[in-house]
């Protein structure tokens, strides 16, 4: 399904309140509702819509350490990376887990309830051999930007 200028500017209000009626986010793409229900059916029928979530707020439940990990692995079959996978996507605390190119092989996010917590965490991956050669931690003093929508609509002007 080929995706026009009005299904983009619907999935980006979408993305930015979830939360929105369909009358009022009609009337941002300039349709009316039913249309625009039915588009919005449609696109989640299609999987372009896969649901919706509360953003929540963290700080407001009490303190976190959120730390950046650089992962290389020691061997590159495809087996390893599995492998890896198969372990780290099972660590609640591990937020996002990238392949990345360059000097090492993932670039992982973790959020944790304190340095503590995360030190367990990488002893215990490193202590079970899941092909871990090396890693190397930022810890997240700050973080200024973080925005929680997708510039959609420069993404895919449609």
């Amino acid at each position: 399904m080929k995706l026009d200028r009005t299904d983009i500017k619907i999935l980006s209000e979408l993305h930015k309140n979830g939360r929105i009626t369909n009358v009022e986010l009609a009337e941002l793409v300039h349709l009316s509702p039913s249309p625009c229900l039915m588009r919005v059916k449609r696109l989640q029928n299609e999987g372009y819509i896969e649901g919706y979530s509360a953003q929540i707020n963290l700080g407001k439940l009490g303190q976190t350490l959120t730390v950046f990990t650089e992962i290389t692995l020691k061997n590159h079959r495809q087996h390893d990376f599995a492998r890896f996978l198969s372990v780290v996507g099972k660590v609640d605390q591990v937020i996002e887990c990238h392949l990345v190119s360059g000097g090492y092989d993932y670039l992982v996010k973790f959020i944790t309830a304190g340095i503590g917590e995360y030190q367990v965490i990488m002893e215990r991956l490193t202590d079970m051999d899941i092909g871990i050669d090396k890693y190397f931690s930022f810890v997240v003093l700050k973080s200024p930007i973080v925005k929680s929508h997708l510039p959609l609509t420069s993404l895919f002007p449609a």
